[in-house]
C-alpha cells in the first residue's frame, strides 16, 4: 500500500512589487537587493501547479529583464500599476477565485487583510509571502498560511566595476562650418 498522498492544487501567486522591493531593501540595507525567484517559486509552490504569476509594480520604469525571466521561466507576468497595486492586485485575485485553489500573496500590506478575508469566504486557500518584520500581524493571522521571505530569498546585485582598462573614445560634436553663397 503507497502512503503517498498526490496534490493536485493549483495556485496563483500575486506580487506587489513595491512593497516587496521596499522591505527587501529595508532588510538589507540596500537598494540593489532582488528577489531571487528560482528559489523563492519552487519553496511556495511545495509540488502544487503555478496556475498564474503577476508582478503588479507602480511606475513606469519597470525592468525588461525582469518580465522577460518572468514570462520565460514561468508564463508570468508583469503589470504596471498607475499608482499602488492594491486595487489591480485585488481585482485579479477576486477574478482569479474560482479559477485556482490557493492565492499567495507576496505583500505584508494590512491594505490586504479585507481582501483575504474575502478570498477565505469564497472558498480559497490564501497564504501570505513576506519580510516577517515589515508584514502587518493581523495580516499574518488572517491567512491560512504565512511564507516568511529571508534572505536566503534574495539576492544583491554587484555594481559594475567603474574604472575600465577600455579606452573610451569620445566623439566629436562640433558641427563643421558650412558656407552661404549669396
Amino acid at each position: 500500500m503507497n502512503n503517498e498522498v498526490q496534490i493536485s492544487q493549483s495556485v496563483a501567486i500575486l506580487v506587489d512589487g513595491n512593497n516587496i522591493e521596499r522591505s527587501i531593501h529595508s532588510e538589507s540595507s540596500k537598494q540593489s537587493t532582488m528577489l531571487n525567484f528560482d528559489t523563492l517559486i519552487p519553496r511556495l509552490l511545495v509540488n502544487r501547479g503555478l496556475n498564474r504569476l503577476i508582478y503588479f509594480r507602480e511606475g513606469k520604469n519597470i525592468s525588461s529583464k525582469l518580465a522577460e525571466r518572468l514570462h520565460d521561466k514561468y508564463h508570468g507576468s508583469v503589470r504596471p500599476c498607475h499608482k499602488s497595486a492594491d486595487i489591480p492586485l485585488s481585482i485579479k485575485a477576486t477574478q482569479l477565485a474560482q479559477k485556482v485553489d490557493t492565492i499567495i500573496i507576496m505583500s505584508g500590506d494590512s491594505d490586504y487583510i479585507e481582501l483575504v478575508s474575502h478570498l477565505k469566504s469564497e472558498g480559497v486557500r490564501v497564504e501570505i509571502a513576506a519580510i516577517e518584520s515589515t508584514t502587518h500581524h493581523l495580516l499574518i493571522e488572517e491567512a491560512d498560511y504565512f511564507h516568511p521571505i529571508t534572505s536566503e530569498d534574495w539576492f544583491t546585485l554587484k555594481s559594475p566595476n567603474k574604472r575600465s582598462n577600455k579606452p573610451t573614445v569620445k566623439k566629436s560634436t562640433k558641427k563643421k562650418a558650412t558656407v552661404k553663397n549669396s
